[in-house]
C-alpha cells in the first residue's frame, strides 16, 4: 500500500483493491489538491476542509458516517465520534475511519478532539497506520492528547496531518508531538509505502511531505 499526504487531512491511499480518498478540501478552503481518481472516498464531517468531491474523479464511493461498509474488497469501520471535549457542543461530530488496505489497517481520525472510549477502541481492533491530527485552526487536539491517542491505539506507523509542513518554528504543533512521543527530528519523505512483513517492530513517526503529488 502506498499512502501520498495531499494536504491538510486528505490522503491517498493506493492498493491492490483500489484508491481510497481521505477528506477531500474544497479548492475555496484554501487547501487545494489536484485532480484525482478514486473507487472510495471518507469524510470525516461537513467542512470545507474536510469534505468536498469537487477534485474527485471517476464514480467514487462516498462515506460520511459511522456505519461497517464493504467496497471493491475493501473493509471499512466508521466510529461516531465529536470534534471536541463537550460532545460535540462546541465544534460538532466526527467520524474515525478503520479502513483496511492490502491487509493493512489505516486509521483515519478526521478532526477528533478527545481520547477514545473502550467500546471505540474495541470495535477499531488493531491498528497499523495511524493518520494524527496534530495542528491548525480545525484541529482540537492538544500535543499531549494526541500522544494519548497514539498510546490508545498502539499503532505501528503515526502519521501526523492538519499541520503546515512548512512551519519550522520552534514550538509548532508537529515539534510538540515529536516531543510528547521521544521522537527526534524527522525528515519528510514523498509518500509511505509499507506492507504487512514490512511494518516496522515498534512504533515509528514519519512525516510525509504534502507537496507530494505522485
Amino acid at each position: 500500500m502506498d499512502l501520498t499526504w495531499l494536504g491538510h487531512a486528505c490522503f491517498r491511499m493506493r492498493g491492490k483493491e483500489g484508491i481510497v480518498l481521505t477528506d477531500p478540501p474544497d479548492p475555496k478552503s484554501g487547501h487545494a489538491i489536484p485532480k484525482t481518481e478514486a473507487h472510495l472516498v471518507t469524510i470525516s464531517h461537513d467542512h470545507p476542509g474536510h469534505s468536498s468531491l469537487r477534485s474527485i474523479g471517476g464514480e467514487p464511493v462516498v462515506l460520511t458516517g459511522p456505519g461497517e461498509y464493504e467496497v471493491q474488497e475493501i473493509l471499512v469501520t466508521g466510529i461516531a465520534t465529536f470534534h471536541d471535549e463537550e460532545k460535540g457542543a462546541a465544534r460538532g461530530k466526527n467520524t474515525v475511519f478503520a479502513i483496511r488496505v492490502d491487509d493493512l489497517v489505516v486509521c483515519h481520525l478526521g478532526d477528533i478532539g478527545h481520547v477514545l472510549a473502550a467500546a471505540d477502541l474495541e470495535r477499531l481492533g488493531e491498528v497499523d497506520v495511524c493518520l494524527l491530527p496534530i495542528g491548525g485552526a480545525d484541529v482540537n487536539l492538544s500535543a499531549a492528547m494526541a500522544a494519548e491517542l497514539v498510546h490508545q491505539l498502539e499503532p505501528k506507523v503515526v502519521v501526523p496531518m492538519g499541520y503546515d509542513p512548512d512551519a519550522k518554528k520552534k514550538d509548532s504543533p508537529f515539534d510538540r508531538l515529536l516531543h510528547e512521543l521521544g521522537v527526534k527530528d524527522l525528515t519528510p519523505v514523498p509518500k509511505l509505502s509499507v506492507t504487512r512483513s514490512s511494518l516496522p517492530g515498534e512504533m515509528q513517526v514519519v512525516a510525509l511531505d504534502s507537496r507530494a503529488r505522485a
